[in-house]
């Protein structure tokens, strides 16, 4: 049977740094109230006129200098921030990558999006559609939030995570293992922009200003999100036929920092195992994951041969779990210039 094998990985992060005590400045908030529940102390946001399409392409240039190879046959882009509401971004960023008239489409599962666009990549590797998937979790969350509500400016963030794929074997290091993904769509307000789709426009009515931005009821989705993320990595663990004690590193989408021990708590996992980098870059929704292998490859705190469980829960409502055996690569990550508009601010 075959397999989709990550071969190459690369991040990309806007240069500006965010931190508490600036949100503090605006919010009624301090730093030790957003750590306490969150525990994050900066995030990154992007500049006035960057993209998320800026951020895909250039974590997508270094997923593919990783490889070593420098096209695909299939684009995927997960994304809640698209550069438009139509068309989709990931056609623009295969074309500006150099690989005009490959496949290319985007995918909306908001903070599983990464595992989701990961599945979509998987089936086109299965299906024979494709022998090379570049599948890229991006996001400019900042663009979308609003700056007056401290329970959601004060957790997301903006940045691109890539990974490429190949038809492989199983038995690889770097296959990717079952996927399993699930929703419930009868909860699709606890996590919504209530205005500007068809829906909305369709009604004829103005929607208040507000209904133009993220919202999302807290307390509720934490106890979802945990359910389901916990739920979600034991099932891809015994569809791969294995168990907990089998789990080198832990990889959850990073929501934020008490929902990561929860999740990780149920699992039975120790806290050790757990990879994290919410407390400075916040959580990145679809592109946390992608973000996260690359950081902590770069870093070394991800080696060839170790076991990785990834979970991930987001809007939809949608989750996902999957495994795999991470493979020997030289991942990169880097932070983009300023663009030349906010430079001149």
């Amino acid at each position: 049977m075959t397999a989709a094998v990550v071969t190459g990985v690369g991040a990309a992060i806007p240069p500006r740094v965010v931190t508490n005590d600036d949100l503090a400045g605006y919010l009624d908030t301090s730093d030790e109230w957003i750590r306490s529940r969150t525990g994050i102390a900066s995030r990154r946001w992007v500049d006035p006129g960057m993209s998320t399409g800026d951020l895909a392409v250039a974590a997508g240039e270094l997923a593919l200098r990783s490889a070593g190879i420098d096209r695909v046959d299939a684009v995927v882009v997960a994304t809640t921030t698209p550069d438009r509401l139509c068309p989709a971004t990931a056609p623009e960023v295969a074309t500006r990558l150099g690989m005009t008239g490959v496949s290319a489409h985007d995918v909306n599962a908001v903070c599983t999006g990464f595992l989701y666009g990961l599945a979509s990549a998987v089936g086109l590797i299965a299906a024979g559609n494709a022998q090379t998937v570049l599948m890229i979790g991006a996001e400019a969350f900042s663009t979308i939030l609003d700056p007056q509500d401290r329970s959601t400016a004060v957790i997301f963030a903006d940045g691109a995570g890539a990974v490429v794929l190949r038809a492989g074997s199983p038995d690889e290091p770097g296959a990717v293992g079952p996927i399993v993904l699930g929703s419930d769509g009868s909860l699709s307000d606890l996590i919504q922009i209530p205005a500007g789709g068809s829906r909305q426009r369709s009604a004829g009515t103005l929607a208040p200003p507000e209904d133009h931005f993220f919202q999302m009821r807290g307390r509720e989705v934490y106890r979802h999100a945990v359910e389901r993320m916990a739920a979600s990595a034991q099932e891809a663990m015994v569809k791969a036929g294995l168990s907990m004690a089998d789990v080198d590193k832990f990889v959850p989408h990073q929501a934020n920092n008490r929902i990561s021990v929860a999740v990780g708590e149920r699992l039975g996992l120790v806290p050790a195992q757990t990879v994290s980098n919410v407390d400075h870059m916040g959580n990145t929704a679809a592109a946390s994951i992608g973000v996260l292998l690359a950081e902590a490859s770069v870093d070394g705190e991800l080696h060839a041969g170790e076991r990785l469980l990834l979970t991930a829960f987001g809007g939809g409502l949608t989750w996902g779990a999957t495994t795999l055996v991470w493979p020997a690569l030289t991942a990169h990550m880097t932070v983009l210039p300023r663009p030349v508009s906010a430079v001149a601010v």
